[in-house]
């Protein structure tokens, strides 16, 4: 597994300090994102998933615990919308450069607008897909925020 990807070489560019940390990916698990925490040996809370979705039909990117649903109302919401649906999968990885399963909210091939739980801005330090499958970067929630230009609110529950 290469542990140079877009999203790294995004990071390293504008230099923040992160660390990468691999796992055992696995296609067929219920939630990509509880898989990955339990390879991890790290709370759920922790694991953010990237999520590729469509605020009032423009694409937006939601970053939220593993272990929460985000609300599609909150998501259009946090972009002053009215509507908000996941992104097809296909449209995704189009719009991302990235396979489901390996989507980071770094490194895009087109930036969309981000934004990130709230909540996860609690601890000191999160896990974020690092641009493939079976590859995560730990990193400090603050430091996301400015990496991806996100913005905070409160998007699940």
């Amino acid at each position: 597994m290469s542990r140079t990807t877009r999203a790294t070489l995004a990071l390293q560019r504008i230099g923040v300090k992160f660390k990468l940390r691999s796992y055992e990916y696995d296609a067929n698990a219920d939630s990509i994102g509880l898989q990955a925490a339990e390879s991890l040996g790290v709370e759920p809370a922790r694991v953010l998933k990237t999520l590729m979705a469509e605020v009032d039909g423009k694409p937006v990117c939601a970053v939220v615990p593993s272990d929460r649903d985000l609300s599609m109302k909150k998501l259009a919401s946090a972009f002053d919308g009215k509507a908000a649906r996941m992104m097809r999968p296909t449209d995704a990885e189009r719009l991302t450069g990235y396979h489901v399963g390996g989507i980071s909210p770094f490194g895009q091939k087109k930036q969309v607008p981000i934004v990130i739980e709230a909540s996860a801005l609690a601890h000191s330090s999160v896990f974020l897909n690092g641009g493939q499958r079976g590859l995560q970067i730990e990193i400090d929630p603050n430091d996301v925020v400015k990496a991806a230009g996100a913005i905070a609110r409160a998007l699940t529950g």
